[in-house]
């Protein structure tokens, strides 16, 4: 058991060294903080949405923009767009589970918001569903997907495509970029109380 433990610290840490040395995805995650800055200043949203894990990463990173991550501030307008479980069951009894992003990506987007689509395998139909609703909205879509980044991969405007097929370490570096992209926009919008 303690060799399978290992294997999977190992895997891990692999992933993510191949995400360290891959400049183009370092410069996407750059871009993706100064378009989110931009948007916080123009009191623009940032939305989240992802099935399964991808939806507790889409809520954690959310909260960790509306709330605070490193220290007290102003709130900022970050959204999961699963976190009411009233208007899921309704839209997908009323409209279809693969509606749900895309009605809720209507009703809060707004032209130059950013929407984060998440989808290991970039195939999610709801997810995709609501990259395509951004996109009509006017929205940017950062699509946050495995290696071959799937139907997202020509939807997004920014593709984050892990350097690896396995679900769980690809959803470990989204989380890992989550983190990244909420501690620069924290540190660029708000001064660190000292």
């Amino acid at each position: 058991m303690k060799e399978i433990i290992k294997k999977v610290i190992a895997e891990s840490i692999s992933t993510k060294q191949r995400l360290l040395e891959d400049e183009i995805l370092v410069q996407k995650i750059h871009d993706i903080v100064d378009l989110s800055v931009q948007r916080f200043r123009e009191k623009g949203k940032l939305l989240f949405c992802g099935n399964g894990g991808s939806a507790a990463d889409a809520q954690h990173i959310a909260a960790e923009l509306s709330g605070r991550f490193y220290f007290d501030r102003p709130p900022l307008f970050a959204e999961a767009l699963h976190v009411n479980t009233s208007y899921l069951t309704a839209v997908g009894n009323d409209y279809g589970y693969d509606e749900i992003f895309a009605r809720m990506t209507r009703a809060m987007g707004q032209p130059g918001d950013l929407l984060f689509a998440m989808s290991t395998s970039g195939n999610s139909p709801n997810v995709v569903k609501a990259a395509q609703a951004a996109k009509e909205l006017g929205m940017t879509v950062i699509g946050m997907t495995s290696r071959n980044g799937g139907q997202l991969r020509e939807l997004s405007d920014i593709l984050l495509n892990m350097p690896s097929d396995d679900t769980p370490r690809v959803q470990e570096c989204h989380l890992l970029i989550g983190h990244i992209i909420c501690q620069l926009i924290e540190d660029t919008l708000f001064e660190k109380p000292a």
